[in-house]
């Protein structure tokens, strides 16, 4: 199997720290807010890449954390944590909202059908463990405090930037706005907050925990490394997020994590998805085009139309999302489902040397183009070639549910269509078509197909004659 590793920028074969066992950790969302379809790709990139390498025959070890505290609406560390602020739009407490918007966010994840992950950890429910992150990080000289918190200090970390392809001092030239005086360099960054707002203003923090440096709240970035430490091991095999991660966050996390542990690379393989534009646009409130699993169903959208969408790019590509394109992934797949009702009810015929060999073909060129970078675009041409080939429809139907293990689509729930439930009009018709096709009277056998459809069915020609399903 084969990954673009963003440390190294290059394509490289997988090979995984223990042979029995994949790590991967998923940075998840930040519950103040519902996921967008923005979101859901990156999440769905995961899925379909844990999806692969359990398909390709890898046990993997799956995190994914649930961000409920200690991400600040600015990467310089200023500004609200955006669970207070949502709690503020929403006239909630912070752990209300936290709790709404995960419920959203798995039910979300439920109708896109994506894999469940083994552990999705929480920083409230880790604390102890940032903290123990924080001391150590200070006991070796890596973080130092200041008024409104502890931070790391870049400069004591060489490789610091690794992921972006940038030497420290390239990153201060560009560091983030709104610098904090006391900080000795533009780069550092927050481990642990202080509450300093209820001293100032006498208001509490719905989320702030006792610590040795005063009561306060973790950082961001930490949450991740304390995490995935504690669920998969100072080292991990895969790690992903979104492009917007790298220059931040995923940074972030690598110095903070190596420092504590002394151990390097802190994850073998970065794997980031690239971001999702609206009718060209990147997604934005103002613009009217930041849409949400809700969005998509008030459209009369099935989710997993969705799903087939997003497999339509390859995951390091830009996906331009718009309306129209949602109609075609959703006729795709309201004819993949048609076929795989047909193919299913059809039986067994003897297979021929010949086909046996297509067979064969069609199952090594699937994993191999699903293991060629996560190629879903290939993926789905070899699935349009296997529903066009002229082998068995039953074998056609054994090999789409071998491809569904990556694919997710649900095509297991697919019924064999009957024939009790075509009127007795259309199967006329359908007769009728077959003979003019036999008399090779083509163009007046094409017009019954359009009136077929017309009437909200679909004719498939097999070696029996005409099936027929609705549309």
């Amino acid at each position: 199997m084969k990954l673009y590793n963003t440390r190294t920028k290059k394509i490289e074969t997988f090979s995984p720290l223990n042979a029995k066992l994949v790590t991967l950790y998923c940075c998840g969302p930040t519950v103040y807010d519902y996921a967008t379809i923005g979101n859901f790709r990156t999440y769905m990139m995961t899925d379909i890449l844990v999806r692969t390498l359990r398909h390709a025959g890898y046990t993997v070890k799956f995190v994914m954390n649930i961000t409920d505290v200690g991400h600040l609406v600015s990467d310089s560390d200023t500004g609200e944590d955006k669970m207070e602020k949502g709690a503020k739009r929403e006239g909630k407490t912070a752990w209300d909202v936290s709790k709404f918007y995960t419920e959203a966010f798995l039910s979300d994840s439920k109708k896109l059908n994506l894999v469940e992950p083994d552990v999705r950890p929480k920083p409230t429910e880790h604390i102890d463990e940032q903290l123990a992150m924080v001391k150590t990080l200070l006991d070796k000289g890596y973080a130092y405090k200041i008024d409104d918190g502890i931070y790391y200090d870049t400069a004591k970390f060489p490789t610091y930037g690794v992921l972006t392809g940038q030497k420290l001092d390239e990153l201060k030239e560009g560091a983030r706005v709104e610098p904090n005086p006391q900080k000795r360099n533009p780069t550092d960054f927050a481990l642990w907050k202080l509450s300093l707002d209820s001293k100032v203003s006498g208001k509490k923090r719905d989320m702030e925990w006792e610590s040795p440096w005063g009561k306060g709240f973790p950082g961001w970035h930490l949450e991740c490394s304390a995490m995935s430490r504690k669920h998969l091991g100072e080292q991990i095999d895969i790690h992903t997020g979104g492009m917007d991660l790298i220059p931040v966050h995923h940074t972030n996390e690598i110095a903070q994590s190596e420092a504590s542990s002394g151990k390097s690379p802190f994850v073998q393989c970065w794997v980031h998805g690239q971001f999702l534009l609206v009718d060209g646009q990147k997604m934005a409130k103002s613009k009217g085009n930041f849409y949400r699993i809700f969005d998509i169903e008030d459209k009369g959208f099935d989710p997993l139309v969705l799903r087939y969408f997003y497999l339509t790019a390859q995951y390091q590509t830009f996906l331009n999302f718009t309306w129209e394109g949602m109609t075609a992934a959703k006729n795709s797949l309201t004819e993949l489902r048609n076929h795989m009702r047909i193919f299913r009810a059809d039986g067994r015929n003897a297979l021929s040397g010949e086909k046996m060999e297509k067979i064969n073909a069609f199952r090594d060129k699937f994993d191999a183009v699903i293991a060629d970078n996560l190629n879903t675009p290939q993926a789905l041409a070899v699935v349009w070639e296997v529903v066009k080939s002229n082998i068995p429809a039953p074998d056609k139907y054994d090999l789409l549910m071998y491809f569904d293990e990556v694919l997710g689509l649900k095509l297991n729930e697919i019924t064999a269509v009957s024939a009790t439930e075509i009127p007795a009009d259309i199967q006329a018709l359908a007769k009728k078509r077959d003979q003019l096709r036999k008399e090779q009277q083509f163009v007046s056998a094409d017009t019954i197909r359009k009136d077929i459809e017309s009437k909200g069915f679909v004719i498939e020609d097999t070696p029996q004659g005409g099936r027929i399903t609705r549309a």
